[in-house]
């Protein structure tokens, strides 16, 4: 293991989603006529509202948001729908360690990090271009051809760390 002063990294910068559902929603729609998938209007209401969602959301979450506008839909329908839209390539499934599979929004495969809170269970995306550079380094240094990878960093929020009057992002989104 090599030091690693992180005074000396440049800062992370926010991740911004480009907001394009429409044109996502042009790809779903493809794939499910290339597919002979049937249109229902309870699948058009789950990727509607998955598309326009942001961060990570559980099949639990979009059901809940889904529910708001037909309460008839089921948590299969919702299960399936997800399913397609991650064969498609238009969401990722991730996993953070507590057993609940979150989706994400898969726009322009941006890559990015993600800071997971063990106590809160806030989720923050990052993106750091000497952290990503850094990685390359070793893998060319050990021989390693990258196909893909993913960087998650468990930790505390400052509140659950127990900062003096530290804020928890997780509190502070939901006000």
């Amino acid at each position: 293991m090599w030091p690693l002063d992180s005074a000396a990294l440049p800062g992370p910068t926010a991740y911004v989603e480009p907001n394009t559902p429409a044109r996502l929603r042009a790809v779903f729609d493809d794939y499910v006529r290339r597919n002979n998938l049937k249109a229902t209007q309870q699948r058009d209401t789950i990727v509607d509202l998955f598309l326009k969602s942001k961060g990570h959301m559980s099949i639990d979450d979009l059901l809940g948001r889904v529910r708001k506008k037909n309460p008839k839909v089921g948590y299969a329908t919702v299960y399936r729908t997800l399913k397609l839209l991650t064969d498609c390539g238009i969401a990722a499934a991730r996993q953070f360690g507590d057993g609940q599979t979150r989706f994400e929004v898969m726009e322009d495969h941006h890559h990015h990090d993600h800071l997971i809170c063990t106590h809160c269970g806030l989720i923050l995306e990052f993106e750091n271009e000497h952290i990503e550079r850094l990685q390359d380094e070793m893998a060319t240094r050990l021989g390693f051809k990258l196909v893909r990878h993913k960087l998650e960093l468990y930790g505390l929020c400052p509140k659950a760390a127990g900062v003096k009057n530290g804020p928890c992002p997780n509190e502070q989104r939901s006000r």
